[in-house]
């Protein structure tokens, strides 16, 4: 009897260990699965990166920066590369629909635009893709878990405006001035119909640079009217900075953008003149031989040079102040010689004229 009961035990324990085997390979499998994937975009990412190498990143001991936010109006010459083809025209597509491409296949993350303007790259801040396509108005489809979106419902149209963020800093190893890129948000301009010609902004996102930059890379543009060839990348465009922006705002302590200090136009365009020409300002007076006067004591060679340039020369090789007063002499000498000709020379005789006698 015993032996029964513990041959019905046994086969009890292994029924259920059987049983529980499959769920656990499940489990084991889907965990693998998930980090397998997660690998694989790693790994997209990580050879993006050494296919399409970016720009250095900025140090963190850097000993100055200052960050400005510019404003990009796509309808201007120098940004068109930016906006144009306004719809994909077979592999060519402006720079919008590349950004949006990318986030609704999860290539790359977006952020949520603040209502401070301030960005934010904390995994908090993260913006859903289907939450962005909802709050405003594109229309999108899903099938088996993805979102579509056919490129006629792509807004890059509206997308006329974008802001970014550069850090103009001084690398103290080098010496040497950058100006990076570090944040992109486009604006879609809404509202604007027949009855109202002021359309309303609305920033969509931020995108971090570092993130995007090795997909920019990958991404042509075409920088000139005259020059139809696309010798030149998205990552180009923006590390040689070849945009034209307006600044709207700069890090200062208070927070404030340009427009809570600047009550009209003529102050706004003096305020950003201003601090485009502090900034110039510091880069030529970095080494301190801009606003002082130079103080230094002039060597021997120098004061030697200086002083035969005063002293008049004799020889071929004569200073151009000597040669200039000789000249001024020789001339004078010669104007005063032919002055003296004409007061010594023999007047005319008179002309005689002789009467016919009459007879």
């Amino acid at each position: 009897m015993k032996r029964i009961l513990s041959f019905i035990t046994v086969t009890l324990l292994a029924a259920s260990a059987a049983q529980a085997q499959p769920a656990k390979r499940r489990a084991v499998a889907n965990a693998a699965a998930t980090e397998q994937a997660a690998a694989k975009s790693a790994t997209a990412s990580d050879r993006a990166s050494l296919m399409f190498p970016q720009a250095a990143n900025m140090p963190d001991d850097v000993v100055w920066k200052r960050d400005i936010y510019r404003q990009l109006d796509l309808t201007k010459d120098k940004n068109a590369p930016m906006y144009y083809p306004v719809e994909p025209m077979g592999r060519q597509v402006n720079l919008f629909t590349y950004l949006f491409r990318l986030i609704l296949t999860g290539r790359i993350n977006a952020y949520s635009y603040k209502l401070d303007g301030n960005e934010s790259f904390d995994e908090k801040d993260k913006l859903p893709v289907k939450e962005m396509l909802e709050r405003y108005g594109i229309y999108y489809e899903e099938q088996g878990g993805r979102l579509n979106v056919a490129d006629s419902d792509v807004p890059s149209a509206e997308a006329t405006r974008y802001y970014i963020k550069e850090s103009i800093y001084m690398d103290q190893r080098t010496g040497t001035f950058t100006t990076k890129v570090t944040a992109i948000c486009p604006i879609l301009m809404r509202g604007a119909d027949e009855f109202s010609s002021d359309a309303t902004p609305y920033p969509l996102f931020w995108v971090k640079y570092d993130d995007v930059a090795p997909w920019l890379a990958k991404l042509p543009m075409m920088p000139s009217n005259l020059n139809n060839v696309t010798n030149m990348t998205a990552d180009d465009f923006f590390t040689m900075n070849r945009y034209e922006g307006t600044i709207y705002k700069t890090n200062n302590m208070q927070g404030k953008v340009l427009a809570n200090y600047c009550p009209t136009d003529s102050d706004m365009v003096a305020e950003q003149t201003r601090i485009e020409k502090q900034i110039d300002d510091f880069k030529k007076n970095v080494w301190g031989n801009g606003f002082l006067p130079d103080t230094t004591k002039k060597d021997s060679i120098d004061a030697e040079m200086e002083a035969k340039e005063e002293k008049p020369s004799k020889g071929l090789f004569r200073s151009k102040s000597s040669r200039a007063r000789s000249s001024q002499n020789a001339s004078e000498k010669s104007s005063a010689a032919t002055k003296k000709e004409k007061s010594e020379a023999p007047a005319p005789a008179s002309r005689v004229s002789a009467r016919r006698q009459r007879r």
